[in-house]
């Protein structure tokens, strides 16, 4: 039997900053894509969407309105066997961002790419300038598809 995966993204836009993007190196992939993760049994996609940013950024948000859900078949980036529907939310920090922000793609610290030769992944976050944002600022396809949208608001 075929799986599905269900992932959750938070879209944090800055009017000065520009929009947060996470830089993944993941047994030897590079992916630039927005942050969030995997929902997990007997979790709601807001509650997913607020751990991920706890998880990854130690950053408390405020999960806003739904912006998107994959509406045709996709199949998983990581796993060919598993079909990925990904869903997409506004999100605001409820505090100032903590963890330290790049300014250019992967550009991993000695403590980063230490956790990467232990667990073989890593990230770092970063914002893209609205003038340089769009759909090929960001690695995964649905990223794109929800970059294009944004672009056109």
């Amino acid at each position: 039997m075929k799986k599905f995966t269900i992932r959750v993204y938070g879209i944090l836009q800055d009017s000065e900053q520009g929009v947060l993007v996470s830089d993944e190196w993941i047994r030897g992939d590079r992916f630039t894509k927005f942050p969030g993760g995997g929902l997990e049994f007997g979790e709601g996609t807001r509650d997913c969407l607020t751990r991920e940013f706890l998880e990854e950024m130690n950053l408390r948000v405020a999960v806003k309105e739904h912006i998107y859900t994959t509406d045709y078949f996709q199949l998983s980036a990581f796993n060919p066997a598993q079909q990925i529907i990904s869903i997409y939310y506004a999100v605001q920090p409820l505090e100032a961002i903590a963890v330290t922000l790049k300014t250019k793609p992967f550009d991993f610290d000695e403590r980063e790419l230490a956790r990467y030769q232990e667990h073989e992944q890593t990230e770092t976050f970063r914002f893209v300038q609205w003038n340089e944002f769009g759909p090929e600022a960001l690695s995964l396809p649905i990223d794109k598809i929800v970059a294009a949208q944004l672009r056109k608001q």
